[in-house]
């Protein structure tokens, strides 16, 4: 992200939409993982419930706003591709801008709802969370109240906004298929093609661990899955963004060849 920025040569919106992706990448996984290491450090890491609350809002603002953020960059190569001469014009800093906000707003809405409808619960059992941060599931097992309405908004807000950001990415890339097809030289089909790549890739890990996770009935819950799938998007997803983005991309790994030149061979 510090590449992107003091890059003058990948201020673009792409670039921007890149840079706010690692951004949201560092939160929601800022959000997780201190409190996670003292719990490893310590025998009984223990948490109140008002800073569990907390925890569960900031990770869910962090994951559903890069889920927004998924959706807005497909459709940034949608216009990349498919009208190149016009893409300055069509990705204005302030569409982008507005797109980067909008991402936020929705997030911060879906998690208010959850964290929200959480709060309401009654936790009269053993409290001790079966996982390694506060997350929904684990918390509705915790509640001796009805979890029937929290089940079905965590369904419905969930899976309506996972099937619509990936809806968007699915037309996206329809369209983006056929702009290429129309492409005749094939050095010029390889060179958008390969700035997709990165970008589907994430795609497919991101909405993979999050649909197994979370758009699923409570009679298939396993806790034990779901710590699995859980490290991998918390801990993995954030560090391989920037690999899978970076390693692929020519004009990144440029810049940062330029800026280790410049810091270590100034001459």
């Amino acid at each position: 992200m510090i590449f992107l920025i003091i890059t003058p040569k990948l201020h673009t919106p792409m670039y921007f939409f890149l840079s706010c992706l690692s951004f949201v990448d560092a939160c929601y996984s800022s959000a997780i993982t201190p409190k996670m290491l003292l719990t490893l450090l310590v025998v009984k890491g223990t948490i109140s419930f008002s800073s569990c609350m907390v925890q569960h809002l900031c990770f869910g603002v962090f994951v559903t706003t890069e889920g927004f953020l998924l959706s807005v960059m497909a459709y940034d190569r949608y216009v990349a591709i498919a009208n190149p001469l016009l893409y300055n014009v069509a990705m204005s800093k302030r569409k982008c801008v507005g797109l980067v906000i909008g991402s936020w707003i929705c997030g911060i809405i879906n998690s208010l709802v959850h964290t929200i409808s959480l709060g309401r619960l009654s936790f009269c059992r053993l409290n001790v969370v079966s996982h390694f941060f506060c997350d929904i599931p684990s918390l509705l097992k915790l509640s001796c109240s009805d979890t029937s309405m929290n089940e079905l908004l965590l369904l419905t807000f969930s899976g309506v906004i996972a099937m619509a950001t990936f809806l968007i990415v699915i037309i996206s890339y329809v369209f983006i298929a056929f702009a290429i097809l129309r492409i005749h030289s094939a050095a010029s089909r390889q060179r958008a093609f390969s700035t997709c790549a990165s970008h589907l890739t994430a795609v497919t890990i991101v909405y993979g661990t999050l649909s197994f996770s979370y758009i699923q009935p409570s009679s298939q819950y396993s806790v034990e899955q779901e710590k699995v799938v859980s490290v991998f998007y918390t801990l993995v997803i954030p560090m391989l963004n920037p690999l899978i983005y970076s390693l692929r991309n020519k004009e990144v790994k440029d810049a940062v060849k330029r800026a280790v030149e410049m810091k270590y061979f100034p001459c």
